[in-house]
């Protein structure tokens, strides 16, 4: 079995499942867990970087896009040494990753064609499905089926405990700084299973742009900022740059009642297990009780004060 996956989610079940050597081609985001960084980086992305900041990201991906050009480079040499027989991809969201219409080409100067597999979550369940599909495509159909049931009933715990809570906090969830992008596909579906109401998603479609006025009508009770793919302190810096002179951001976190930053790569972005994770990140924040295991590397508590 020679496995390319170019999903970080998906890489993240190859793991689970015990079959990491097998790994012989990752994406560029593919960081998680540790034992599937000795795969070849077959993708390379075309924008971004981390010294840019949201709104410049933004224009270079609108950019990109209106002119037909590629946000992702396939390193298609490595590829064909790489010599996959089973490919896990996506196709759910063209900003995110290389989509099955760019491998076409790389595919089609193999020597055999290998087994591709498009995933396409909008849903929790949707992502758990998606670890049986991975199993039975990789050969190891019993060890997913049972790593699915345990991410299902931890699902189920955290729901029937916040069945129980009285009042669910009005939750505002940020997934881009400049222009502002609110949560969507799984995040609402996460915000409700932990006891919240998301205020702004819709389970199943995909984020989008609101505006600051939405914003203030809103009148949140927390605010959970998770930008695609940031880290905690990636969000935070530039959190503190857009908050060192009196801004709409700097009124919104003196005005908001709890701000929160959160690990976005690790719990909320990618569609893969840590969802799970995130889940009960967030019910931790709604319910005021973070589980330990939670490090400032997955959460921080914000305000104007802790940002000047």
């Amino acid at each position: 079995m020679r496995i390319c996956s170019l999903v970080p989610g998906a890489t993240e079940v190859v793991a689970a499942l015990g079959l990491a050597d097998k790994l012989v081609g990752i994406s560029h985001e593919c960081d998680f867990p540790a034992s599937v960084r000795h795969a070849p980086v077959l993708v390379e992305p075309l924008v971004g970087g981390e010294g840019l900041v949201s709104d410049q990201i933004d224009r270079q991906v609108k950019s990109s896009v209106s002119s037909g050009h590629r946000l992702y480079r396939l390193n298609e040499r490595a590829f064909a040494d790489a010599s996959p027989d089973t490919i896990l991809t996506q196709d759910l969201c063209h900003v995110c990753a290389v989509t099955p219409d760019q491998l076409s080409r790389a595919i089609q100067s193999l020597p055999s064609t290998p087994e591709l597999v498009t995933l396409n979550p909008t849903t929790l369940e949707e992502v758990i499905r998606d670890v049986e599909r991975i199993g039975a495509a990789i050969g190891a159909p019993a060890k997913a089926k049972d790593f699915a049931g345990a991410l299902r009933h931890r699902l189920h715990d955290i729901r029937t405990h916040s069945a129980s809570v009285a009042v669910r906090p009005r939750v505002l969830c940020l997934e881009w700084l400049s222009p502002l992008y609110v949560g969507g596909h799984w995040v609402p579906e996460m915000v409700e299973m932990a006891g919240g109401q998301d205020l702004f998603g819709r389970i199943h479609e995909p984020s989008r742009e609101v505006t600051w006025d939405e914003v203030r009508a809103a009148e949140p009770d927390i605010v959970i900022l998770m930008p695609c793919g940031f880290s905690v302190r990636r969000t935070l810096t530039e959190l503190a740059s857009l908050c060192h002179v009196p801004s709409q951001w700097s009124q919104a976190i003196a005005g908001w009642p709890k701000t929160f930053v959160v690990d976005a790569a690790s719990y909320f972005s990618r569609p893969g297990p840590r969802l799970v994770d995130g889940v009960e990140l967030l019910a931790g924040i709604f319910s005021e009780t973070i589980p330990p295991h939670f490090d400032e590397g997955a959460v921080q508590a914000v305000s104007r004060s802790s940002l000047s």
